[in-house]
């Protein structure tokens, strides 16, 4: 079973929409099957009745709608880098011809507020800044309120977000935290297969949008954006995977895979209770880690809810990663410099806290042997 930050284990019944007969993307079901997602994109990015902004699907990974997001803002962009897919965000707007400001903040921590303040007071005005919300590689959750609270002081940039493996597994409240372009992939916290992505808009970055000279073909977000809201898409979409996007949201909202006494929830409750079972998997796998003296990456303040990334101190992690697999559970190993050096679950999606029980309870005795076997030598 994958426990991996991503692709995370997908339930059979979503297998089974991936199975479904192909269809038109022209046609009257194609139209039906986008009308079914969305009453519930607006949950998933935290969204109030009245929002002005915008949802939308295309048929690429989070890395296209990241690119994407670049297309619409002016050129001179300041991003925060604190792990591999920040850095990634940071490179590709490089790669675009960007004018490209960097604040380096240690891996296992988020930016300081203020420090964010002191360059864009200092070094702007840009026209964008670019935050990964999660950080994969580290297990890094920077907090989106405080970074808001700044932004709200530059209302000329943009805030653009990746939330790769943070929506469905925390808030997003993407008005509320003055976010103007967000996206993900739907193989973290949606718990689907990887191929296609999901993105949100403000007005104000659809209005920066438009009014930039070139924004490509496939990955124009005005095309994308606009398309969704017409019930269209650009081109030939994943069919399959809006099936299964389709069925996951509507089994979200409804409750159904939440814990039995809690199935009775619909809507933005439901979705706030799913939000709750991450943290509460995330404290639990944080306190079995302190019972075998292992510490978290991350620092206090910045621990993910969906993708826990702990320092192996003296564990051999390549041994343990195949114990466990040794015993049907897949765990990854540190992401690029911190291979070797930590190791990460992904406790996030449907996976739920009796399954996460069994995992710990399989890492204890692959623990136990290595140390013997550590003691023999």
């Amino acid at each position: 079973m994958l426990w991996i930050p991503g692709p995370t284990e997908v339930r059979p019944e979503l297998l089974a929409e991936c199975g479904r007969p192909a269809i038109g993307h022209r046609s009257p079901a194609m139209r039906e099957l986008i009308e079914r997602l969305d009453p519930h994109l607006p949950l998933a990015f935290g969204l109030g009745a009245d929002s002005k902004t915008a949802c939308a699907v295309h048929s690429v990974s989070a890395s296209g709608l990241m690119e994407a997001s670049l297309h619409g803002v002016g050129p001179r962009v300041l991003s925060v880098v604190n792990g591999a897919f920040s850095k990634r965000f940071r490179d590709m707007g490089r790669l675009m011809g960007k004018e490209v400001t960097t604040i380096d903040v240690a891996w296992g921590s988020g930016v300081d507020p203020a420090e964010l303040d002191r360059v864009l007071d200092q070094k702007g005005p840009f026209d964008a800044v670019t935050l990964v919300s999660n950080e994969t590689s580290t297990g890094v959750c920077t907090p989106l309120g405080p970074s808001a609270e700044v932004l709200r002081k530059h209302p000329r940039t943009l805030l653009l977000v990746d939330l790769v493996s943070y929506i469905a597994g925390a808030p997003v409240d993407f008005d509320d935290h003055r976010i103007d372009f967000a996206f993900a992939g739907v193989q973290k916290a949606f718990a689907l297969p990887p191929g296609i992505a999901v993105c949100a808009a403000s007005e104000r970055y659809m209005q920066s949008a438009r009014q930039q000279a070139t924004r490509g073909w496939a990955l124009d977000p005005v095309r994308i954006v606009e398309g969704h809201l017409q019930h269209k898409t650009p081109a030939t979409p994943c069919t399959p995977l809006y099936y299964a996007l389709a069925k996951q949201l509507e089994d979200i909202s409804s409750g159904a895979m939440l814990p039995e006494g809690e199935r009775g929830l619909s809507g933005a409750d439901a979705w706030q209770a799913r939000f709750a079972k991450h943290e509460r998997m995330r404290d639990r796998t944080l306190a079995w880690a302190a019972g075998h003296g292992l510490n978290p990456f991350p620092v206090e303040g910045f621990r993910s809810p969906t993708v826990s990334c702990i320092a192996a101190g003296e564990l051999d992690v390549g041994a343990f990663v195949a114990g466990l697999k040794e015993l049907g559970y897949e765990i990854s190993n540190g992401y690029g410099d911190l291979k070797g050096k930590t190791f990460r679950i992904g406790h996030m999606g449907d996976h739920d806290e009796a399954g996460l029980e069994a995992l710990l309870d399989a890492a204890d005795r692959v623990i136990a042997r290595l140390g013997s076997v550590a003691a023999d030598a």
